[in-house]
């Protein structure tokens, strides 16, 4: 199979990789000659480490690099089976690129868009034949995290799906299918990892480390939300939250902080810049001062991880009621996608329906707040002595 690739980001360059390691012969496309050089240099660096981790051998790592080929006209992508495009997130210039790339490929060629959060619809609507446009959103770092989220738009033939979800299948990851709505799953499930952590930490409830260990400690979560958060960068994610807050007509639900903005607006972006939330040194090591360093409080830390959780159940809740994707592949978005350590529907069983209801109808009794209004299914399954019994995709990585 033949793939183009738009762009020679860090995740235009990754989604290369991974075509190419499953057998793909892959053209990886951009203007900028520079920047081919250093896709290049930087995946002769990643498989070179791969050799010394014997994870691969030197026959494979010349198996990869040759199946491909750096360009830079659009029209050398004509030969195509299937396109995807990882380029910056201006709906304008993706519709742009996708019109010209449409007079170049064949009738059958699929049209992808990586968009983790822009409208597939729109996006399809530049092209003559908007049937053969989908959404096929990857995870950073594509080799290595294994959920792909496919979101058919409502031009999408079925044809197209079901071709799209094969070809991400045959490349060993896990499918998720999507419903063409802001965020898609984990853009959106994700939402109060972040906003309800900076909600706590803006009423004075707790700081950073003491938030980020509840987290870690009650939750299993590898990172808590301002270290995560510092990691995608301040910038990145508040943006990701405007977009998602603006999409959903403002939405109390996913309304943004204003303690991020101002992080963002002073440029403490988190480890790129050596400050965000935390300090960092010149390797993107986190700095902790000594006297952050204490104990935890196991009962606040309780408070913060309960509340932190039902709300992440809740969006969860939320999604499958409004039909955004299955039970399984909601669950599986976010352990695949984001590393959760389980799904928040199996959570929710675990901790019980009852429980997820009563903690919400707390919030909201106390903020009265549509942020904190329960989702209907949530109360349905409560009532009704229902759980979600949710059976989970095991995950499968290239190099893992």
């Amino acid at each position: 199979m033949k793939i183009g690739i738009i762009g020679s980001g860090t995740m235009g360059s990754g989604i290369a990789q991974v075509a190419a390691t499953s057998g793909c012969k892959v053209k990886l496309y951009d203007t900028n000659q520079s920047a081919l050089e250093k896709a290049k240099a930087a995946l002769n660096k990643i498989l070179s480490r791969l050799i010394e981790k014997e994870r691969i051998d030197v026959d494979e790592k010349s198996r990869i690099q040759n199946n491909i080929s750096y360009v830079n006209t659009l029209k050398d992508l004509s030969d195509s089976d299937l396109t995807i495009e990882a380029i910056v997130e201006d709906l304008d210039i993706k519709k742009k690129v996708f019109s010209e790339l449409e007079s170049y490929v064949s009738e059958d060629c699929i049209i992808a868009s990586n968009t983790s959060s822009l409208s597939i619809a729109s996006i399809a609507a530049a092209l003559k034949k908007p049937e053969r446009c989908i959404g096929i959103h990857f995870f950073n770092p594509a080799p290595l995290m294994q959920l792909v989220e496919v979101i058919p738009a409502i031009q999408t033939s079925k044809d197209v799906l079901e071709k799209s979800k094969k070809i991400i299948s045959d490349w060993k990851k896990v499918v998720a299918v999507a419903k063409d709505t802001p965020g898609f799953i984990v853009n959106r499930v994700a939402r109060p990892f972040y906003g309800e952590a900076l909600r706590i930490y803006e009423e004075g409830i707790a700081d950073f480390i003491t938030i980020d260990e509840s987290l870690k400690t009650l939750g299993g979560f590898k990172m808590g939300p301002f270290e995560l958060m510092d990691f995608i960068g301040n910038d990145v994610n508040y943006t990701v939250t405007e977009t998602v807050f603006t999409a959903f007509y403002f939405d109390p639900r996913y309304k943004p902080a204003f303690t991020q903005k101002r992080f963002a607006e002073a440029g403490y972006l988190g480890r790129k810049s050596g400050r965000g939330y935390y300090h960092y040194d010149e390797n993107g090591r986190m700095l902790i001062p000594t006297e952050s360093k204490k104990s935890l409080d196991g009962k606040l830390a309780q408070q913060i991880f309960d509340r932190i959780l039902v709300m992440l159940i809740n969006e969860a809740a939320d999604a499958l009621f409004m039909n955004i994707a299955s039970a399984e592949d909601i669950d599986n978005a976010m352990t695949k996608g984001v590393n959760y350590p389980k799904g928040l529907l199996a959570w929710a069983d675990e901790k019980g329906i009852d429980w997820c209801v009563s903690k919400m109808d707390e919030l909201y009794n106390e903020y009265h707040e549509d942020r904190y209004r329960c989702s209907p299914l949530l109360r349905r399954k409560g009532t009704n002595g229902l759980r979600f019994e949710v059976e989970e995709t095991e995950g499968r990585t290239f190099f893992s």
